[in-house]
Order: C-alpha cells, then sequence, then structure tokens
C-alpha cells in the first residue's frame, strides 16, 4: 500500500515539474520548407527594420530600401562593384572552408590576407619598373600565395605537434600581421604619413569589360575548382573524415597531422591569393584596412552556406549587397553611420536565427504526451 502511493507521489512531482516544451533535433527538412523558413525570416527582418527606420530616422522604409537597391544596382559601375565586393569575400570564405570543414577553427583569415596583401605590396614597391613586367607578375603571384600559406601553416604545425588552441594561435597572428603591416609602411612611406601611394602600372593585368573582371573571374573559377576539391577528392574525403572524428580517422588509416598541416597550407595559400586581388588587382596599395574585416565576414558566409562553394556564393551576394546597399543610404540621406549597421545586422541576426528552426523544432508538452 505504502509503495503504491510512494510511486503515484513520484509520477506527480514528475509531471509538476515537466518542462512546458523541449528542443529535439530534426531529422531532416524539405528544401522548400527550408527556403520558405529563410523567406520568412527575411520578411520578418525587413518589417521590423522598417520600423525602426521609422522611429529613428523618420524615413518613409521603402524609400530607404529602394536606395538600398539603387546603391548595388542603380548603374553599371555599381554593380561592378558589387560583383567585386562579392568576389573578394567569397575568395575568403572559400578559404576558410576546407579548414572549418575539418573543424580546425582558422580565426586568422584576416590576417592571412594581409600578409598576402603585403608581399605583393612589397614586390610591387621594390621590383615595379626594375624587372621586366612578366617577371614582376610571377614574382608577385608566387610571394602572395606562398606567404599567406607559410602564415597558414604556422598554427597547422603547433596544432599537429603540441595540440596547441587553434582559435587564440590564429586570432593573435592577426595582431603580429596588423603590426608588421604598420612596420612596413613607416620605412614605405617616406613623408611619414603611413599612407603608401598605389602603384597602378604594377598591379595585375586588366582586361575584360572592367577593371574589377579579372578579379571576378579568377574567384568564378576558384569556387568551382574547390567545390570539386571538396566533394569529390580523396584529399576532400578526408578533410571530411577528420572533421566528423579524428578518431574514426585514425582507425580507417588517414594521417590527421598531415591533413591538417596539408589543409592549412591551402586555406592560407587562398588567403594569400585574396591579398593578391585586393592589392594587386583592386587598390593597388595596402594599410593595416585592406581586408576589411572579411576574414571574420567569411566565417558567417561559410557557416550560412553549409561550407558548400556553390551556396556560399549566395550568401556571400547577400552580405555583399547589403553593404553597398547600405554605403548608399548614409549618402544619399545623410544620414548616420550607425542606421545601415543596424538594418544590415537585423537582417544578418534573422537569416542566422533561422538556421535554428532548420535544424530544431520545438516540441510543447501536450503534443509529446500525444505522440506517446
Amino acid at each position: 500500500m505504502n509503495q503504491s502511493v510512494n510511486r503515484k507521489g513520484k509520477e506527480q512531482t514528475a509531471s509538476v515539474h515537466e518542462p512546458l516544451f523541449h528542443i529535439v533535433k530534426r531529422d531532416s527538412i524539405p528544401w522548400y520548407k527550408a527556403w520558405a523558413i529563410r523567406v520568412i525570416a527575411v520578411l520578418a527582418a525587413l518589417i521590423i527594420c522598417a520600423v525602426l527606420i521609422t522611429l529613428l530616422s523618420h524615413k518613409n522604409p521603402l524609400q530607404v530600401y529602394k536606395a538600398m537597391f539603387d546603391g548595388a544596382f542603380g548603374t553599371e559601375r555599381r554593380i561592378w562593384m558589387l560583383l567585386q565586393e562579392l568576389a573578394v569575400l567569397l575568395c575568403v570564405s572559400l578559404a576558410v572552408t576546407p579548414a572549418f570543414k575539418m573543424q580546425f577553427w582558422n580565426i586568422g583569415a584576416e590576417g592571412q590576407v594581409l600578409m598576402g596583401g603585403l608581399a605583393t605590396a612589397a614586390c610591387m614597391f621594390y621590383l615595379g619598373g626594375k624587372v621586366p613586367y612578366p617577371v614582376l607578375l610571377i614574382v608577385m603571384v608566387l610571394a602572395s600565395l606562398l606567404t599567406g600559406a607559410v602564415w597558414g601553416l604556422i598554427p597547422a604545425l603547433f596544432k599537429a605537434k603540441w595540440n596547441t588552441n587553434e582559435t587564440l594561435f590564429t586570432l593573435m597572428m592577426n595582431y603580429i600581421a596588423t603590426q608588421i603591416v604598420l612596420f612596413a609602411l613607416c620605412n614605405w612611406a617616406k613623408d611619414g604619413s603611413g599612407v603608401l601611394r598605389p602603384m597602378k602600372n604594377f598591379g595585375l593585368p586588366a582586361f575584360g569589360p572592367s577593371a574589377y573582371f579579372p578579379n571576378i573571374l579568377v574567384v568564378a573559377i576558384l569556387t568551382v575548382i574547390l567545390y570539386i576539391y571538396l566533394r569529390y577528392s580523396k584529399q576532400g574525403y578526408e578533410i571530411n573524415v577528420v572533421g566528423q572524428s579524428q578518431n574514426t580517422a585514425r582507425y580507417v588509416g588517414i594521417n590527421v597531422k598531415k591533413v591538417i598541416i596539408r589543409t592549412m597550407f591551402i586555406s592560407g595559400l587562398l588567403c594569400g591569393l585574396a591579398g593578391l586581388l585586393l592589392v594587386g588587382g583592386t587598390n593597388h596599395t595596402i594599410s593595416t584596412a585592406t581586408a576589411g574585416g572579411r576574414g571574420f565576414t567569411a566565417i558567417m558566409v561559410s557557416w550560412l552556406g553549409k561550407f558548400n562553394p556553390l551556396y556560399m556564393t549566395l550568401t556571400a551576394f547577400l552580405v555583399a549587397f547589403l553593404k553597398r546597399g547600405s554605403f548608399n543610404i548614409v549618402t544619399q540621406f545623410r544620414l548616420n553611420d550607425s542606421i545601415s549597421d543596424i538594418i544590415t545586422g537585423i537582417i544578418l541576426f534573422f537569416i542566422i536565427g533561422c538556421e535554428f528552426f532548420l535544424n530544431y523544432k520545438i516540441v510543447f508538452r501536450h503534443k509529446a504526451k500525444e505522440a506517446k
């Protein structure tokens, strides 16, 4: 009798403390539902932004959104600038993707891009006009790629040898790269301004309908190559296995240390390529702001694109569109920079937040009981 009473009391206590809902990971979700959730997230973000625009700036939200669209697509030059921004951001995103797919958290893309750009600027500064242009071009390409690769290789060697924390290691190397660039500028800028004048005559060759076309073409080809490399090559398979479980990789005979070193070498090399495109193909000079935060934005682009180079093109386009459009809002309406940052931040927050509902679902208490 007492045992049955105690049992009932325990059951009542358990029911009282049962949570109202719990979060369950989804097995899968149809593609059309996934895109419907993303569209709803963007629409909700636009509504929230419209309310904030009205309250903070007293502007018509529709006019603001039209200005964003015009800032990205209003003229032919703006379209090319949008594609250029898309290309460089996508290049950096492609660079960090192999490492992230391996679960090596490379937060040092900013520094790797800077070091690749610094090598490009050094070649232009010291060899420009002193050696034949084809020789300069070859040396410049090799120097930028190898410098970025070596900068990415350093944390990989420490990780493989002593299992250091790659997140902190690569993050700290960003600051070292910034100071090296400052040191170089202090020596190159003889007027003491710390600003190196553009060296347009010694940059990458320009061809096609726009000066930005070569950069866009290179990144488009790189996107296809990296997609094939990660999806169909043996090394891409090894990266995927190491990312899922290093113990499993060792069990099937994969040399984990070798994969870590090789993958970060490739990641750094592609960051060096981004530095080459920025310095040699776009700015023709270098500063500490050359990378422009793309190394950190690329993390979001890569993650939202599910580490798939083709999907990452869409996410990089969205970020580039928001950047170009927000810039036009500030200039056209003479608003504070914070307004554009708020709009961009809210839209990206909703897009990132919707990924939760793509991977998990909320099950309420009464529904869970009905399922039982």
